[in-house]
């Protein structure tokens, strides 16, 4: 069977176990886009002739990309590529483009709105300051292998961000910024999700029809000095998952 061409088969003199490379090699091949969003992937028993290895390793393999949200197994049907998902759950705090990257995809990020405002009730008491007082607005589309995942709305004290208007784009990580411009380091976030439809205004940003399904999440972030920014989320339902793990 003709390999794609930049598919790395496993060796077996290298330290790493088999199902890693496979993966590894697999992995490779979505985030590229040589296997873009929706391919159907070969069968078992091809991707093993392909790669030289078992159908166990290959099935390991797949598990690990299915469980990071990169493929879809539908029963009767096959395995699908499914590589603008983001998959939230259990997790330490991070960006957005630190999630995308630990899951092999490409973020993208494009500012839509930077601006100041006073802030208003729900920014004030999110923030811990005066009502009024000023605020950054950051509105940004972010995307996942060049698929809008969503759009994220920050707004940061703006005594604590002086010339953070002047940095423009590119603005992958504003965490990255915060810490090595401002030296603030997030400690702690809390988080609330909740159900709901994506609006008129975001719906030909998110490529979907107004009123599609999306996870409504707003989240307050504090390092040592108290609250630093407080964002709301609108994220794309069917780009967007929260999984966890129950114990006993």
């Amino acid at each position: 069977m003709t390999l794609p061409l930049n598919m790395k088969r496993p060796d077996r003199k290298r330290p790493e176990p088999l199902w890693h490379q496979a993966e590894q090699a697999l992995r490779t091949l979505i985030a590229d886009g040589t296997w873009p969003d929706g391919t159907q992937l070969p069968n078992e028993a091809k991707l093993s002739e392909m790669l030289g290895v078992s159908r166990i390793t290959i099935r390991h393999a797949l598990r690990n990309l299915e469980e990071s949200g990169l493929l879809r197994r539908e029963h009767g049907r096959g395995t699908f590529v499914r590589s603008s998902t983001v998959i939230a759950g259990v997790r330490g705090l991070t960006s957005f483009t630190q999630e995308m990257a630990e899951r092999g995809l490409v973020v993208g990020s494009r500012v839509l709105e930077m601006c100041q405002m006073p802030a208003d009730t729900e920014i004030s008491d999110a923030l811990d300051i005066r009502e009024n007082e000023p605020v950054i607005k950051i509105r940004r589309l972010r995307a996942g292998n060049n698929q809008p995942v969503g759009i994220q709305t920050a707004y940061l004290p703006a005594g604590r961000v002086a010339g953070i208007l002047d940095i423009g784009e590119p603005m992958l990580s504003l965490y990255d910024i915060l810490r090595n411009r401002f030296g603030i380091v997030p400690r702690v976030a809390r988080e609330i999700y909740r159900v709901g439809t994506v609006s008129a205004e975001d719906a030909g940003l998110l490529e979907v029809e107004a009123g599609s399904p999306a996870f409504i999440v707003r989240r307050i972030t504090s390092d040592g000095n108290g609250p630093f920014e407080f964002t709301i989320s609108t994220m794309r339902g069917d780009r967007y998952e929260i999984r966890s793990k129950l114990h006993l």
